[in-house]
């Protein structure tokens, strides 16, 4: 799961559907992607990121920095780098 994006998605106060729609793909292909079982390319990472506000990198650094960013998160920080 990222949750990571979920954080974000709800603070954002957005649907699934919502993101969706802004970044111009299927509801389910973003919720595949939410819960991890997808990863997205490089295109439609930077059509979430740019629709939820972050940067697309985060997607492909993921593994090696999940925590590191959850704790950015709650702590209010910005994931813009």
């Amino acid at each position: 799961m990222r949750e990571w994006l979920k954080i974000i998605r709800n603070e954002k106060k957005l649907t699934h559907s919502d993101v969706a729609k802004q970044a111009n793909i299927e509801r389910a292909y973003y919720t595949m992607i939410e819960s991890g079982n997808r990863k997205p390319s490089v295109k439609v990472a930077k059509s979430i990121a740019n629709t939820l506000g972050f940067s697309w990198t985060i997607f492909f650094e993921e593994n090696s920095n999940e925590s590191l960013l959850e704790a950015e998160l709650e702590l209010g920080g910005d994931l813009k780098r």
